[in-house]
C-alpha cells in the first residue's frame, strides 16, 4: 500500500473518531468542517494486500487553535505505521478553536496537554520556513 493510500485510510479512522465522539453531529448542526493543517508520519513495516489493518485514533492534545490527533495502523498485532496530525474545524469565519468546539458538545473542563513528543513536533514547526514566493 503506498503513502497516499495510507493517508486515505487514516482520514476515514479520523471520521470514525467524529462520529463515536459525537463531533460530527456538531459539525452537521453548526455547518462546520474539519481541515488537516500538518502531519508528521512514520512507517515501520509494509501492509501487504489482504492484510486486516487497525486504525486507532485519538487526541493527543489541543491548542488554542488546533485539535492535534495521534493515529496508528496495526497488522497482526503490530504497530506498522503511525501518524500526528494538527487538524482544526472549520466555518466560513476561519477556524473555529477548539474550546468553542468542545463548548458545543458539551464537553466541560477537558484541559488536554499533548505530550512532551507531540509539543516537540509542535515547536518545532514554528520554526520551519515557509517556502518563498518566486
Amino acid at each position: 500500500m503506498n503513502n497516499g493510500r495510507i493517508l486515505t485510510l487514516y482520514d476515514l479512522g479520523r471520521f470514525d473518531l467524529a462520529i463515536r465522539s459525537g463531533l460530527a453531529k456538531v459539525l452537521k448542526q453548526q455547518r462546520w468542517g474539519l481541515v488537516v493543517a500538518g502531519s508528521t508520519i512514520q512507517y515501520r513495516k509494509r501492509i501487504r494486500v489482504f492484510d486486516r489493518v487497525t486504525i486507532r485514533s485519538r487526541v493527543a492534545g489541543f491548542d488554542d487553535r488546533w485539535i492535534y490527533i495521534k493515529q496508528s495502523m496495526w497488522v497482526k498485532g503490530a504497530p506498522v505505521s503511525s501518524v500526528l496530525l494538527r487538524t482544526g474545524v472549520t466555518s466560513r469565519q476561519g477556524t473555529v478553536a477548539p474550546q468553542k468546539v468542545l463548548d458545543a458538545m458539551n464537553i466541560r473542563d477537558w484541559q488536554h496537554e499533548p505530550a512532551e513528543w507531540p509539543k516537540a513536533w509542535i515547536q518545532s514547526e514554528t520554526l520551519r520556513p515557509w517556502p518563498p514566493q518566486h
